[in-house]
């Protein structure tokens, strides 16, 4: 078993900066990619950012050169600082963190709300 705790989240003017960080905590040499997922009212759960224990990265396309998601592996934490944050990024932020295949199983964190204010 994998727990993750996540903190950062809160209420930011648009064009403002927030920083998430997720700590993971139990079975972590379990993990490969760990990374943030996102949902937004009456919208599904997307993947917004990843990042592999080697260091592979992966970011969803609005968001692509404005979030940054980077990984202490000593820590067994992750981040995504966002910048330049725009209303549409308003949404229940979940870290995650993934088993490697094929068992491919996501252990997650419990969510933090990002509201950007326009």
């Amino acid at each position: 078993q994998v727990q993750l705790v996540e903190s950062g989240g809160g209420l930011v003017q648009a064009g403002g900066s927030l920083r998430l960080s997720c700590a993971a905590s139990g079975n972590v040499f379990s993990i490969n990619y760990m990374g943030w997922y996102r949902q937004a009212p009456g919208k599904q759960r997307e993947l917004v950012a990843e990042i592999s224990r080697s260091g592979s990265i992966n970011y969803v396309d609005p968001v692509k050169g404005r979030f940054t998601v980077s990984r202490d592996n000593r820590k067994n934490t992750v981040y995504l600082q966002m910048n330049s944050l725009k209303p549409e990024d308003t949404a229940a932020y979940y870290c995650f963190a993934r088993t490697p295949a094929p068992r491919n199983y996501n252990y997650w964190g419990q969510g933090t709300q990002v509201t950007v204010s326009s």
